[in-house]
């Protein structure tokens, strides 16, 4: 599973113009999935997002994680992160998950950060999703479990 995750003052995300998701301070994450990924995988990729420390402390470092901050979680899966470029000059989705098993490992990583104390949105699994992000910072980073 790949993740890339940015630092949000507010992120939602729209389905025909309307908001199924949506929260205030705290992480967006784009999520993919891939070929022998794993409920492990989505457990792994649960606890390192909700543990990753790239909210700043007291003395500005970037050292506090969602657990510390009780910040919010979007969730939007994001099957073109699994996108080969490599060749030609249309990206090859040959190493993304099947849909199928993709929304279950979604789901499976979204039901973890809820365990984990997660406060968490979600985008509308294979919709045409619009994505609007304030990015804090600008912080973005590339998780792969």
């Amino acid at each position: 599973m790949r993740a890339l995750v940015q630092r949000a003052s507010e992120a939602r995300v729209r389905v025909d113009g309307q908001v199924v998701g949506e929260i205030g301070p705290g992480l967006c994450c784009l999520v993919g999935v891939t070929h022998g990924d794993d409920h492990q995988a989505a457990v792994k990729l649960a606890a390192k997002l909700w543990h990753l420390r790239i909210f700043a402390d007291d003395n500005g470092h970037m050292n506090r994680s969602v657990a510390d901050t009780s910040g919010e979680m979007l969730v939007v899966s994001q099957f073109t992160l699994y996108g080969d470029t490599r060749k030609g000059r249309r990206p090859s989705f040959i190493a993304a998950a099947a849909p199928d098993e993709a929304s279950r490992l979604i789901e499976a990583l979204v039901e973890e950060l809820k365990r984990l104390g997660a406060t968490v949105a979600t985008g509308s699994f294979g919709a045409n999703m619009a994505v609007q992000l304030t990015n804090d910072g600008p912080v973005t980073l590339m998780l792969e479990v």
